[in-house]
């Protein structure tokens, strides 16, 4: 869709306006979850960095520790029990400076220090109150505990004689501050890393919200909302069927009328959305608009017991083809619209040939005065008020439903004024009055064959232009018979003239009258059939049940 398009939609929704615009509500919300998710992920990592820079430092240092317990002049020093001979001092130190430990102190059994990064701690009693794991237990384990230096992670070894008995510990630890100012320094580092990517984040915030807000044609949610209830109410109040299906040929839409017309419509709508169309409806065709790209229209199908006209379109998504969307309407609809202005054709044809006939009568009855011939003047208005007369008369006498006294007389005018006799049978009598359907399908089949018939004469030398026309209600049904004396119809055609589109006529739009009027006369229950009329001509006869009141 084109930016102007999106401007005039956006133009035309009536929808209040959002308090907060769609690009910032995102860019907002995603910002927030990026600094949510990076908070907990960078609280996580600083306590897990902690706890594995602790785990560390005490698997070095106890590492340390057994170190030192495997030197035999360490054991030998500690065994012969002089803490102040400096011995073990001058052998740890080193090892202690170039470890980087805090502390490496040597104690006997009774936890007297035999080495301290203090040398004035020599010989003074070990604090911390941890050594019970070395000294009786004889393990070598990794402790917290608060020392002369404070609070420090240590490891325990603890120290064997030659004969195998526990003779000292040995306790190397690093301080905890040091080791938290390891994990601050790397803290830092990760603040900073987690910073970078909140700001990638909220700038990748900003761009996915412009381009939704560009996808979406510039809408807000609310309005969104508004124009799928929109859509969604008219799809489903529209008096035309509509299915759309997918690039898949999967059913994406179905509305009610649609429903209605396949008579699913008491079946829940989530039956067939997302089922393949040919398992609703097997000869829809829209594979075939899938396949070729091509839209097919007014094509007639049979949905049941209905006939309806289909259109089918497909549908394309920035020029790739998406899916197919079907239309169709009820024909029988259209046939009564078609009906209905039929009638009213018929109706007016009859009046503008009574007014076409009474100029020319009026004109001349004019003449004759003029020439100042009174009495013929007189003897004309009587003829034609009496012939008049006669037809009123008759159809009075003989036609208890004024709507076939009215397209009766309405032919007799047409057919008068065109050059034609259009003569009702004496004996011809309809004293029922029809039901509403029954009367309109009899009106259009009448109108429609009596055209046919003054048109097959109408070529012929004025004295055998002639229609007859005999009907009766006698029995269980009203036959009416229109009879001409035209060309006739050849044997190999008389099925086909009921075939809609199907003409002997020159000229467009023609074909319809016969197939309308004998669908409309099957749909009450009547027939219309015919029969030749001696050696030339042709006889309709059309039948329908007798349901009128005598």
């Amino acid at each position: 869709m084109a930016e102007f398009d999106r401007t005039q939609m956006k133009k035309y929704i009536s929808r209040s306006p959002a308090k907060i615009s769609l690009k910032l509500r995102m860019t907002l919300l995603i910002g927030l979850l990026t600094v949510g998710m990076l908070a907990i992920i960078g609280v996580f990592f600083y306590f897990l960095l902690s706890d594995s820079l602790e785990q560390e430092m005490g698997e070095r240092a106890l590492g340390v520790s057994k170190s030192v317990a495997e030197i035999a002049k360490v054991r030998d020093a500690v065994a012969e029990g002089d803490p102040g001979d400096r011995t073990v001092q001058n052998l740890v130190e080193p090892i202690r400076q170039s470890t980087g430990a805090e502390f490496i102190v040597v104690g006997d059994i009774n936890e007297i220090r035999y080495s301290h990064p203090n040398p004035g701690q020599i010989g003074e009693r070990m604090v911390g109150e941890d050594s019970d794991g070395a000294l009786i237990e004889g393990l070598s384990y990794i402790s917290q505990a608060e020392g002369s230096l404070g609070p420090s992670i240590r490891g325990k070894t603890p120290l064997f004689s030659e004969s195998g008995e526990i003779i000292g510990v040995v306790s190397v630890g690093f301080l905890v501050e040091d080791v938290r100012g390891v994990v601050d320094n790397y803290r830092d580092e990760l603040v900073s890393a987690l910073a970078l990517i909140m700001a990638l984040g909220l700038g990748g915030a900003i761009l996915i919200s412009i381009y939704i807000k560009k996808v979406l044609f510039g809408l807000e949610p609310e309005e969104i909302s508004y124009l799928l209830l929109q859509k969604e109410t008219i799809l489903q109040s529209a008096h035309e069927g509509i299915i759309a299906v997918n690039n898949s040929g999967d059913i994406t839409l179905l509305n009610k009328a649609a429903q209605r017309l396949l008579n699913v419509e008491n079946e829940p709508l989530e039956r067939y959305i997302g089922q393949p169309v040919h398992d609703l409806l097997p000869y829809s065709k829209l594979p075939e608009v899938l396949q070729s790209g091509e839209s097919q229209y007014d094509e007639e199908m049979e949905f049941g017991e209905h006939i309806v006209v289909v259109n089918r379109v497909p549908l394309y998504d920035d020029g790739h083809l998406a899916g197919a969307v079907s239309t169709f309407r009820n024909k029988t609809e259209i046939e009564r619209l078609t009906k209905e202005l039929t009638k009213v054709r018929e109706y007016a044809e009859g009046l503008r040939a009574q007014t076409h006939e009474f100029s020319n009568k009026l004109y001349t009855i004019s003449g004759l005065l003029q020439l100042n011939q009174k009495q013929e003047a007189i003897d004309f208005i009587k003829k034609e008020t009496v012939s008049q007369q006669k037809w009123i008369h008759q159809l009075i006498d003989q036609v208890a439903d004024p709507m076939v006294s009215a397209i009766l007389l309405g032919k007799l005018n047409e057919a008068h004024e065109r050059g034609v006799r259009l003569i009702i049978d004496p004996e011809s009598t309809l004293s029922s009055v029809l039901p509403k359907g029954e009367r309109h399908a009899l009106v259009t089949a009448l109108g429609n064959v009596v055209d046919n018939a003054i048109d097959a004469v109408k070529h012929l030398p004025k004295d055998e232009r002639t229609v007859s026309v005999f009907f009766t209600d006698l029995g269980d049904e009203v036959l009416f018979e229109i009879e001409d004396k035209g060309g006739g119809i050849p044997e190999e055609l008389v099925e086909r003239i009921y075939e809609q589109g199907f003409t002997t006529k020159d000229g467009e739009h023609r074909g319809f009258g016969l197939a309308l009027s004998k669908r409309v006369l099957e749909n009450v229950g009547g027939t219309m059939s015919t029969e030749a009329a001696g050696e030339e001509g042709t006889c309709f006869v059309i039948t329908i049940p007798n349901k009128g009141e005598g």
